[in-house]
């Protein structure tokens, strides 16, 4: 499509029944870009599989009301975490597929050419909604172009059990690393060990890896992209961490994003980095109300950098050139970020989603329990995905090999020490940024 039918589309395509039908029921954003989809348009959504129900069924709710109002068919999918980001890049690289994939982090820049540009769009819908916040919208826009449109971020926070902190000893979580590591000490000698992802885990793994390193002051690149993660910082950041895993319970290393879940819901560990929706689900299970009761969430302590520093999971809505329905696809993304749609989908996620919009970070839910504050902040406080260089290719690619989860878990298991492995995730680095 090429700039100019696109921009037709937006602008010029006004479907007088089905405009009617949308503005009727606040279709906001419609006012300034009606679109005019295709005659008998289908799509296919396919986004990650909820860990919040919530999350679910008000997307779903959203969709049928949808296609109620318009006649568009969509037939919603979804696929485990972990298998989101090769789904996309097969989809990306054979052609077919689903018309709308909800994607991670930067991975929209590894196919960027086979993406819809939605700037217009984009530009709308940030306008409507008080404008996109910087991280999540970096993930979304490359040079001046939006090849995604920021959809939410999903935070990251301990997660603990009060009374057995207050049994190993202290009243308060910690505010700094090296408290959390005597914490996590303690635990481990009350019986009661914290456990961290050191495995493949698309967003626990990422998020520890990240926190690990850049508290510390760790980097993999520089502004300029050049691999600058052999550094001093890294091998702090690296000790740090195999004194860390010494009190975790064994296994942390083959953990995917379910796993500490599991672990935590079944009293097997004592505190852990995680989502909301870990608590979600202990607040939802009468036989879970005590652990749900006695859970309490905080940020992630502050390192020896002295500022807070921490990833965040970001996910992003991406529209395939191969659709054969592409303004269907369009008015359907267009429906699902307009405020009434908005507000009840950030209102079911239970602070599980957070806004990637500045004008839904008053939206009631993040007050309505004292365990979703640490959360509500996520979308201004993200750091994006290969800091301090620019997001493309190569952050997507590195980021997608787990480079940097790869080089912890070889050290703190001992397969690697902390400078083999150190050197490893260098040399991985530079492949990507070198290419």
């Amino acid at each position: 499509m090429t700039d100019r039918t696109r921009r037709d589309a937006l602008r010029l395509g006004v479907g007088a029944t089905l405009s009617a039908a949308l503005l009727g029921n606040g279709f906001q954003i419609a006012k300034a870009a009606e679109i005019e989809p295709e005659p008998g348009a289908q799509l296919r959504v396919l986004r990650w599989t909820p860990f919040v129900q919530g999350d679910e069924d008000a997307w779903r709710a959203n969709t049928k009301k949808f296609i109620d109002k318009t006649g568009i068919q969509v037939n919603t999918e979804k696929a485990s975490w972990e298998d989101i980001r090769p789904k996309a890049a097969v989809s990306a690289n054979i052609g077919t597929g689903p018309d709308i994939m909800l994607v991670w982090f930067d991975d929209a820049f590894q196919y960027p050419s086979k993406l819809l540009d939605v700037t217009d769009l984009a530009n709308e819908i940030g306008s409507a909604g008080g404008g996109w916040y910087p991280g999540p919208e970096s993930y979304g826009k490359k040079g001046r172009r939006f090849i995604a449109l920021p959809l939410a971020t999903i935070g990251n926070a301990i997660l603990y059990r009060e009374s057995w902190m207050n049994e190993a000893g202290f009243s308060a979580f910690p505010a700094t690393a090296g408290e959390l590591l005597e914490l996590c000490r303690a635990l481990k000698a009350k019986g009661h060990p914290p456990g961290f992802a050191h495995g493949h885990a698309v967003g626990d793994g990422n998020n520890y890896a990240h926190w690990l390193l850049w508290s510390h002051g760790g980097q993999m690149v520089n502004e300029k992209g050049k691999v600058t993660i052999n550094s001093p910082e890294t091998l702090a950041a690296i000790g740090y961490a195999q004194e860390m895993y010494k009190t975790f319970i064994p296994g942390t290393e083959n953990w995917l994003d379910i796993s500490n879940n599991r672990a935590f819901l079944a009293g097997e560990i004592s505190l852990t980095a995680n989502a909301i929706s870990l608590y979600y689900s202990a607040k939802h299970d009468p036989k879970l109300a005590d652990i749900a009761q006695d859970t309490k969430a905080a940020q992630l302590p502050i390192g020896p950098v002295g500022k807070s520093v921490e990833l965040f999971q970001a996910t992003s809505c991406i529209i395939f050139k191969y659709t054969k329905y592409p303004k269907a696809a369009l008015t359907y993304l267009q429906f699902m970020y307009d405020k009434p749609q908005m507000e009840a989908w950030i209102t079911g996620s239970s602070a599980y989603c957070c806004q990637a919009l500045k004008n839904y970070e008053d939206n009631p839910v993040w007050t309505s329990d004292p365990n979703y504050a640490p959360y509500a902040k996520s979308s201004a406080r993200l750091r994006p995905n290969g800091y301090a260089g620019p997001l493309g290719y190569a952050s997507a690619g590195v980021m997608g090999d787990y480079v940097l989860v790869d080089m912890f878990a070889d050290a703190v298991t001992g397969r690697r020490t902390p400078e083999e492995a150190l050197r490893r995730a260098e040399a991985r680095a530079k492949r990507y940024y070198n290419a």
